[in-house]
This record gives structure tokens, C-alpha cells and sequence, in this order.
């Protein structure tokens, strides 16, 4: 689940990551990975994109998790060795604007999920770009949470939920829309850009990605909804689950541009 601010515990980021398993793909062949490569995956958490990394990189390769957390740095660690690939993964605990790495001392570089954490963004992706090699690609994939949708006849609070979850668990929840103008900000050269609708029909996964039960429990701290109005809210769902109705949309983008 999420905490405040965005903390995810590898639970909960395990379920997206099947979810989101084609995007992941995706950024992986954007990254343009080869045998022999380093390569960087800024706020790494648990190692499920480290993994997938090293088989790219291959046994001459090297793949280095970034991550602020402890927690999830153990748990990337315990995985790549129950996954025999500890010789090719090499993990750090810094800043996601101040990495422990040489300038241009990767070959390719991604971030996932991580920019709607941060407070300062563009300073970030300068430090991505710092690392990575002149002509090679930083990719950068998020959510704009903006777009969050969940159908129900309770429009009104549907809409004030929405909004809580992108202004008030998050440090960026607008992460998504805001990568493209980042990179042109930065002088990126050949941008490239492809947006993902992802969605969610059952009532059980809904909650856990949409963190929703934290969502309820904030709006009602901050006055946004009543409890008379959660009760109404949560029996539109219950309805809606009774007739298969769940339905929950969001989109994600990912941003890909090769260091001019």
C-alpha cells in the first residue's frame, strides 16, 4: 500500500507491476539496453525492474538500483540473489537529485512511478541525464493522476476523491503530464512520447491501486467528504460490484529522449 506522501511497500508494488508488465517492457526496448551495458533504474524499490534489466545486460552488464529506502533496498538485494544475479546488480541508498554516480557512467538510464514523489523533479531528470552518456536514452514513465476515473453515480464525491488522491497523498500527482515539458525544458534531444490507459473491473484491485481506503481516510481529515457521504459512496460501489459494473481508468506516460 501507499503511506503519506507516496511510500509503497513491495506488496503493493508487486501487484502494479503485473498490472503494468507490457509498459515495463516498453520502457526497457526505449532504453535501447545491450549486452556489456550499465544501465541505471532510479528509485529501484523492491528489484523487479533491476531483474529484468540484468537478463538484458547480460553477464558482462551491470544494472544499478537507486533507491531512498532501506526497506525496499534489502528486499531488491535478497531478490537478486535468490535470483543468482547479485554479480550484475549493484544497489544504492541516495537522493534521487544527488546520485552517487560518475558523469556519464551509464549507458542508459529509466525512472518508473518515481517523479510523482519528488518535490523537485527537474532536478531529477538533470541528474539522470548527468549520469547517462552523451547519445544514449533516459526514459521516464509515470501517472498523471489527474486522470484517475471511477464510475459511479456518486459523480461529486468520485471527483473530490479523485482530486485528494493527486493533491494530498502525493508530492506530484500530475507527474504524468508534466515529464514531456521536463525534457524539453532540458534541451533533450528526440523526444519520443506514448501514453497508456490502464484499467482495473474489479471492485478488490480498484481499492488497492487506487489506494482508496487512505484516499477515504484523508478526505474525511480534510473535511472534503462527510461520513454520511462515504456511506452513499461506498453502497454506490457495492451496487456497481453486484452488477459487474466496476470500472476505474487511469493513464499513465512514458517520455524517452537521447542525451544531446
Amino acid at each position: 500500500m501507499i503511506g503519506a506522501l507516496g511510500y509503497a511497500d513491495p506488496a503493493y508494488l508487486d501487484v502494479t507491476a503485473r498490472l503494468l508488465r507490457a509498459l515495463k517492457d516498453d520502457s526497457y526496448d526505449w532504453m535501447q539496453a545491450q549486452p556489456g551495458h550499465r544501465v541505471l533504474d532510479l528509485g529501484c524499490g523492491p528489484g523487479t525492474d533491476t531483474l529484468a534489466l540484468a537478463e538484458r545486460v547480460g553477464s558482462d552488464g551491470m544494472v544499478v538500483g537507486i533507491d531512498r529506502d532501506p526497506v525496499m533496498l534489502k528486499e531488491a538485494e535478497r531478490r537478486a540473489r535468490e535470483a543468482r544475479l547479485g554479480t550484475r546488480i549493484v544497489h544504492y541508498l541516495a537522493d534521487a537529485t544527488r546520485l552517487p554516480l560518475g558523469s556519464g557512467s551509464c549507458d542508459a538510464s529509466r525512472a518508473e512511478r518515481l517523479f510523482q514523489h519528488l518535490s523537485d523533479p527537474a532536478a531529477a531528470l538533470a541528474e539522470l541525464l548527468r549520469v547517462t552518456r552523451r547519445g544514449r536514452w533516459v526514459v521516464i514513465l509515470d501517472t498523471d493522476w489527474g486522470t484517475l476515473s471511477l464510475h459511479s453515480p456518486e459523480i461529486a464525491i468520485e471527483r473530490r476523491l479523485a482530486r485528494v488522491n493527486a493533491d494530498h497523498l502525493l508530492h506530484n500527482g500530475y507527474a504524468g503530464r508534466q515529464i514531456y515539458h521536463l525534457f524539453k525544458r532540458q534541451g533533450v534531444a528526440h523526444v519520443r512520447v506514448a501514453v497508456y490507459p490502464v484499467y482495473a473491473a474489479d471492485l478488490a484491485q480498484v481499492r488497492l491501486l487506487t489506494v482508496l481506503d487512505e484516499v477515504e481516510r484523508k478526505a474525511i481529515d480534510l473535511g472534503v467528504v462527510t461520513q454520511a457521504e462515504l456511506r452513499r459512496w461506498h453502497a454506490s460501489l457495492q451496487a456497481l460490484e453486484a452488477e459487474g459494473g466496476v470500472f476505474c481508468t487511469v493513464t499513465l506516460t512514458m517520455v524517452a529522449g537521447r542525451k544531446a
